[in-house]
């Protein structure tokens, strides 16, 4: 059997005139003009046009050929007529005067949408045909990407030394801040795995025995509600880990892959390192939200005591926080009233006050007459105000004044177009609180639970825990929360501490986390890691608006993957088999 192809759809050129080719591809389009049928051929990297002979049975069997069959085309390659020369493809100066074409697979079937349609297509129907989805130039270059990062991040890591080190898909269930996805056991009836939420313990047990760096591009699984930027189920990591490290160690090690792989795939600015580090407090106030977007010129200022004294029952016992925004004088009121609706019924806060500064550095607005002159002075200078800025105020209890700042600086943001959509600008978050109160008011880990407490033993037995900071980081672009990471806690002593004080007891420790605990006890170096969530990063650099877009087949937003039909019913004998009984199952619809 000859070979189907001599080149790719993309390879033909003027120095191949004259040669007889064959290509492989899929119909892109097809124009009869009646003596003569074009017909655009397409392989995954490129695109050749192709034209019959001109004999009748050529012409007729050309223009019946459905659109997105398979067809492997033999012919002479042609000089294009000047008039007929397309500048756009790079195969654009040529095309196949047709000798032979046979369809190797016929389109039998109507096409559920147009393929270079794809956004106007509803995003399940576009799953459900994922496989005719992957087809779009969008999607295939999207893969493209995927593939090149992945890669590009891979050599970096190797180039600093790392070793990388694949660890299990199943292992045992442990409490780490979502829910497991969970396998049955054939051998241990009863008994069951997890699918990793992240090589967490893994890696720290790499680096008790004595791997210096190790790296992965690894599978996590978390059964979680999807947004657009998480993908429910399954994301994958540029996971990593260092012994005798600090958090500046990571700092450096991560800091460059992320401005040279941010460098080559992207034509944006991108903030040069060493990236601002930002302590979560401060995060929260300036910002109202650990994930900040710093492309935002838009800052939050507490306000609190200017109207503590203030007679403005909305405020009053109440925390206050302050954005100005500069140079809004002149919006419409109807602006006003937009972002007043959206704080309403979509943030469902109480209100929105705003106030604009006039030319004379007077107050126009709805609080306007209750601020008297010495606090509407202090609050022009506390916000380095002007006139023809414009403020708005958020009034609320702690913590929910934050979420509320943070929604209404991205909604001002966003609305007055003050983000500029060419830049990538990344920061590290960092000092964040070792513990918090949880809806029961019990004290638990804010973040990662086996990160190192600052001050050590210490400062778990002297301080108040509210008050203990963690070496606990997270790296942070245009808003998206690209990694957490921490300097890990090596120490059993530190260890046992901090999850008594979270309500563990040391026999609950040993059980959830055996391996650790006991490996910690055979000399543990001190060890701190990362891992940047790699789908993240592909939605930023190929300006996706959802995860879903740089994954070649994805769950949808209910977690469902509706080509392949999962989740699915199984037979009863697979549930026997794994030692689940039929009967518990009853609601199931069983095959």
């Amino acid at each position: 059997m000859e070979k189907y192809r001599t080149h790719t759809c993309n390879e033909i050129r003027l120095e191949d005139v004259g040669k007889t080719v064959r290509i492989c591809g899929w119909v892109q389009t097809i124009r009869d003009l009646g003596g003569l049928v074009f017909l655009d051929i397409r392989d995954m990297y490129g695109i050749t046009q192709v034209v019959t002979s001109g004999k009748a049975e050529d012409v007729d069997f050309a223009s019946h050929i459905p659109i997105e069959s398979t067809v492997m085309v033999e012919g002479v390659v042609k000089k294009r007529d000047e008039e007929t020369i397309n500048t756009k493809l790079d195969t654009g100066l040529v095309e196949i005067r047709i000798k032979n074409i046979e369809i190797l697979g016929k389109r039998i079937k109507n096409l559920p949408f147009e393929i270079n349609n794809f956004k106007e297509t509803r995003e399940d129907l576009r799953l459900q045909y994922r496989y005719l989805d992957l087809r779009n130039e969008n999607m295939k270059n999207n893969l493209l990407l995927r593939s090149k990062v992945i890669q590009y991040l891979r050599n970096q890591m190797i180039e600093q030394g790392f070793l990388e080190v694949q660890t299990p898909i199943l292992t045992s269930s442990s409490p780490e801040g979502a829910r497991d996805y969970l396998v049955p056991s054939r051998l241990h009836p009863g008994k069951f795995y997890a699918l990793p939420q992240a090589p967490q313990q893994f890696k720290q047990l790499l680096m008790v025995s004595g791997i210096d760096k190790y790296f992965q591009i690894a599978p996590c699984f978390r059964d979680e509600d999807a947004r657009a930027d998480r993908a429910p189920g399954e994301f994958y990591q540029l996971d990593m880990e260092m012994s005798f490290s600090t958090q500046e160690d990571v700092f450096n090690a991560i800091e460059p892959v992320m401005y040279n792989t941010f460098k080559k795939f992207s034509n944006k600015k991108i903030v040069k390192y060493p990236f601002p580090r930002i302590s979560y407090k401060e995060a929260m106030l300036k910002y109202g939200t650990d994930k900040p977007d710093l492309r935002n010129p838009f800052i939050i200022v507490d306000c609190t005591d200017i109207f503590e004294k203030v007679d403005l029952k909305a405020f009053q016992g109440k925390q206050v926080r302050v954005i100005s925004a500069h140079d809004t004088g002149n919006e419409p009121r109807s602006f006003f009233e937009g972002m007043t609706d959206f704080a309403i019924k979509t943030l469902k806060a109480k209100g929105l006050a705003w106030l604009r500064i006039l030319d004379d550095n007077s107050l126009q607005g709805p609080i306007a007459k209750f601020i008297p002159e010495s606090a509407k002075n202090e609050l022009i200078k506390r916000t380095d105000s002007k006139s023809g800025d414009c403020l708005f105020f958020i009034a609320e209890v702690p913590k929910v004044v934050d979420t509320l700042s943070g929604e209404i600086r991205n909604e001002l943001g966003k609305r007055l177009k003050r983000i500029d959509e060419n830049v990538f600008s990344f920061c590290w978050i960092v000092d964040f609180p070792m513990f918090e109160l949880d809806d029961n008011k019990r004290l638990s880990f804010s973040h990662n639970p086996f990160s190192m407490p600052q001050g050590g033993l210490e400062a778990l037995e002297n301080e108040n825990p509210l008050d203990i900071l963690a070496y606990q980081y997270d790296i942070v672009c245009n808003g998206i929360e690209l990694s957490s990471g921490a300097v890990r806690n090596h120490d059993i002593d530190i260890m046992l501490k901090a999850f008594e004080m979270a309500g563990y007891t040391e026999e609950e420790v040993k059980t959830k986390f055996g391996a650790l605990y006991t490996a910690f006890q055979f000399g543990a170096p001190p060890h701190a890691g990362i891992a940047p969530g790699i789908d993240r990063m592909l939605m930023l650099l190929s300006d996706s608006k959802t995860i879903r877009e740089v994954i070649a087949f994805p769950l949808n937003s209910k977690a469902e993957d509706v080509m392949m039909g999962a989740p699915c019913n199984v037979k009863r004998e697979q549930l026997r088999e794994v030692h689940i009984s039929p009967i518990q199952m009853q609601k199931s619809n069983l095959r």
